[in-house]
């Protein structure tokens, strides 16, 4: 009777206890529905925010039906549902999803399974941003120009690049092309986090001579011009969808960029912040935005005091780089600014 959300991995009691993940007191909504058919356009998130008070812990529930094939995913049509097993919420699929047959048979076409967290807003983050230190971009390949004395080029120009660190010692038959533009400084220290490089196209080498190689633009994004610099783009951290947790280590931190607004974001927008893999952070974590308190005078004892800081959201990072963070925002209470805090979300 008490019943909804969700069947992920099989392996997942194995990721949690390999994660340290404990297995707290999830709070389940009082209003939770008997059951929810997922449908195209659900995500793992949402779904769970039908019947959990914090839905990033959906993953600390997940039960293996072991009647379903395939239990590490679902999707549309699966009906899910939530039960009690002594004492402890568990999230399962219970009727809907493919009915094995045989090894190799089933019974309908499933489509494509549910994501966790809405990907296609992230997307073009994961494929075409990095964060480099300003040694990465010295050392990196170039451009040096193109045919006719032109100053920008497109797609199926052909353009010339330089690698005066390396000569091309490892030579790749396609590059990114990257413009190198925003700064991160952390405000508090003044050190430089690193520098964010923008994917503008793709080119593929065509022929090399000495430390000059020729190569055609195969995608352009934005004009491309003398001096824009050459990586090899790396493979997605997201793989095999991204789980939610709490980070292993204490998180203290704040937001030092809005992506796509100017004063403030909300729910599905994108934050920068001034944490990364150098503090323990890693893809999935979840972490709870503050607005900081104000500094107000006590009239009283002619004191100047600072009032708590006030949660107005929650986010969870999918990009994580050595010393800053791209997080996706999952929950916006308030409006979230640039400079509000990041830390540990509460249990």
């Amino acid at each position: 009777m008490l019943r909804k959300i969700l069947r992920v991995l099989m392996a997942s009691v194995f990721w949690a206890a390999t994660l340290g993940v404990a297995f707290a007191n999830v709070s389940v909504k009082e209003d939770y529905p008997d059951e929810y058919y997922v449908k195209i356009g659900d995500t793992l998130w949402d779904i769970s925010a039908m019947f959990l008070n914090q839905p990033w812990r959906w993953p600390e529930i997940w039960y293996s039906n072991t009647q379903i094939h395939n239990p590490h995913l679902i999707y549309p049509g699966d009906r899910i549902s939530l039960r009690y097993i002594d004492g402890r919420p568990q999230i399962v699929v219970n009727g809907g999803g493919p009915v094995k047959l045989s090894p190799s048979v089933r019974i309908e076409d499933l489509g494509e399974p549910i994501s966790t967290i809405p990907m296609d807003v992230i997307q073009s983050f994961l494929k075409e941003a990095q964060v480099l230190t300003a040694q990465e971009i010295e050392d990196a390949p170039y451009i040096l120009g193109g045919q006719n004395r032109r100053v920008i080029f497109g797609q199926e120009d052909v353009v010339h690049a330089r690698d005066p660190k390396t000569l091309w010692e490892d030579l790749f038959d396609t590059y990114g092309i990257y413009r190198v533009g925003h700064r991160y400084i952390d405000e508090e220290t003044n050190e430089i986090l690193g520098y964010e490089a923008i994917k503008i196209g793709e080119a593929q080498v065509q022929s090399e001579s000495q430390d000059i190689v020729s190569m055609q633009v195969k995608k352009s994004e934005e004009e491309v011009r003398a001096g824009d610099k050459l990586f090899v783009t790396p493979p997605s951290e997201l793989t095999a969808g991204l789980y939610p947790r709490a980070p292993e280590t204490k998180i203290e931190g704040e937001i030092i960029r809005l992506f796509g607004r100017l004063t403030s974001v909300a729910r599905h927008d994108v934050v920068v912040i001034n944490r990364g893999a150098r503090e323990g952070l890693k893809v999935g974590n979840v972490l709870e935005t503050y607005h900081r308190g104000e500094h107000v005078r006590d009239p009283q004892r002619a004191e100047v005091v600072r009032l708590p800081d006030t949660k107005s959201g929650l986010i969870v990072l999918f990009h994580v780089f050595e010393k800053v963070s791209y997080g996706l925002v999952m929950e916006s209470y308030l409006p979230i600014y640039k400079s509000d805090i990041v830390r540990n979300p509460a249990e």
